[in-house]
């Protein structure tokens, strides 16, 4: 039995609100970022094509996710790749610590990878005595910080330059007050030179891997992946089974969605693909499934797992923008997350499906048109069923299921609540009226809409 988190969404957002220049700040730069994805997008007239095209191909893939994954592991066996298989994060991170220990190392380098933050691999190795750091400037900003990411493509968008500047100081010996992001950046590329050069072990994600051909491609845009698996003896790339596609000529599709809706650039600076290892080198791909399976069973949320992790749904949500990617304690935060993350425990991420105002403006720029707004509406049942909810929302639920199923108790209700809200306001207006805490209550209107009907169109 999992355990609820000490804090929910709500609390973990109320603590970020309370630097209200950092939220207006963090809500305008993602928004700019959601701007630039809207005009790189409306310069492709095939835009909609290619959302529909990939969608329908992760639909073909889902649906034929075992075939795919046996042909991936032939071919990349044929390639020289030695494949392995985790169940879990615990199998996971236990493969990658075998690998490194086969070596005799205690050091790695690691460029950017979702489903090692999901698997808690450098906590893991950590314990275990293997240092890890960090390649993607990103990723090893918020790791010298001791943080996790709060975005899946902006690791540390929360984050202003003078925090970078002081964690840079601090750890890397830049002068006190420098915040200068070309002097951050050159201090960042020469701390991480000595990392490429002396680090063994590298290991990557994986952001599409080819059935047809057993490669698999890492697109960034620092090219970090690049120079830890090219300078590095041994290479392990970290992948999630959802990370198929058939062929290689539908890399032109997802490469053309990929990063336009994830930060309105074109393409990413460097689309690297890796197929075999050189010679003398090692090359491991570890294949995890950890809950995957599961999402694929339940019909409602299965298309989650079409998910390229572009990050569009979380620059674009109001209520992601406004409470910060750690307010959703999980590694993927974000609308995406919210669906992903109950998945895994549903008591302990019950809150995160409530995180969510329904507008349906993360479904709308998914590339891959996944329902996430109605995902997340079908995993508050699920959760509200299961019984999940604190005692509060169980209770409100169930009032508005008694009130909202008779007409007459609703109509009453409504009477009730206008006629509170006109003559006694102060019995809504109160700190103890969650809603009331962010905004001020409407004014109330003098008639119901069924009151209005019947007088307007009743008689017709």
């Amino acid at each position: 039995m999992s355990t609820m988190p000490t804090k929910d969404h709500a609390e973990l957002a109320g603590q970020f609100n309370a630097d209200e220049n950092r939220v207006d700040w963090h809500d305008e730069t993602l928004w700019w970022i959601r701007q630039k994805r809207d005009k790189a997008v409306n310069q492709l007239p095939e835009w909609e094509l290619l959302r529909e095209t990939a969608s329908k191909i992760k639909e073909h893939v889902l649906s034929n996710l075992g075939n795919y994954l046996e042909a991936f592991e032939a071919n990349a066996l044929a390639n020289g790749v030695t494949v392995h298989w985790a169940a879990d994060a615990k199998e996971h991170n236990e493969i990658v610590h075998q690998i490194i220990k086969n070596h005799g190392v205690n050091r790695m380098v690691k460029s950017k990878s979702m489903l090692t933050e999901e698997c808690h691999l450098n906590e893991y190795l950590a314990e275990n005595g293997i240092e890890v750091i960090d390649s993607d400037l990103g990723e090893r900003i918020v790791q010298l910080a001791k943080e996790p990411p709060s975005h899946i493509v902006l690791p540390c968008i929360h984050k202003k330059k003078e925090e970078i500047g002081d964690l840079f100081h601090e750890h890397l010996g830049t002068p006190a007050g420098v915040s200068d992001p070309q002097i951050l950046t050159e201090t960042a590329r020469q701390h991480l030179r000595e990392v490429f050069l002396t680090r063994k072990i590298a290991l990557t994600g994986v952001n599409f891997a080819v059935a047809e051909t057993g490669e698999f491609v890492v697109c960034t845009n620092e090219g970090n992946a690049d120079m830890g698996a090219h300078l590095s003896e041994v290479h392990i790339a970290s992948m999630g089974i959802e990370k198929i596609i058939p062929k290689r000529e539908h890399l032109g599709v997802f490469l053309r969605l990929l990063t336009r809706s994830a930060t309105g650039q074109p393409i990413t600076t460097y689309s690297s693909h890796y197929k075999r290892p050189r010679s003398g080198q090692q090359m491991h791909i570890v294949i995890v499934d950890n809950g995957r399976s599961v999402q694929l069973g339940r019909k409602d949320f299965r298309n989650s797992l079409k998910c390229i992790r572009c990050g569009a749904c979380m620059n674009t949500c109001p209520v992601y923008r406004r409470s910060g990617g750690h307010s959703y304690h999980n590694a993927i935060s974000g609308p995406i997350g919210s669906i992903l993350a109950p998945n895994l425990d549903m008591e302990k991420y019950a809150d995160l499906p409530f995180a969510s105002t329904l507008c349906g403006s993360c479904s709308n720029v998914c590339p891959v048109k996944i329902d996430i707004h109605d995902q997340l509406y079908k995993w508050r049942q699920v959760i509200v069923k299961a019984g999940y909810t604190t005692k509060a929302k169980t209770a409100s639920m169930k009032m508005m299921q008694w009130t909202l199923s008779s007409p007459g108790i609703y109509h009453v209700a409504g009477k009730a609540g206008r006629m509170v809200m006109k003559y006694a306001p102060f019995a809504v207006n109160n700190a103890l009226n969650p809603w009331y805490k962010q905004r001020d209550m409407p004014k109330p209107p003098a008639e119901s809409f069924d009151e209005w009907y019947k007088k307007n169109r009743g008689k017709k």
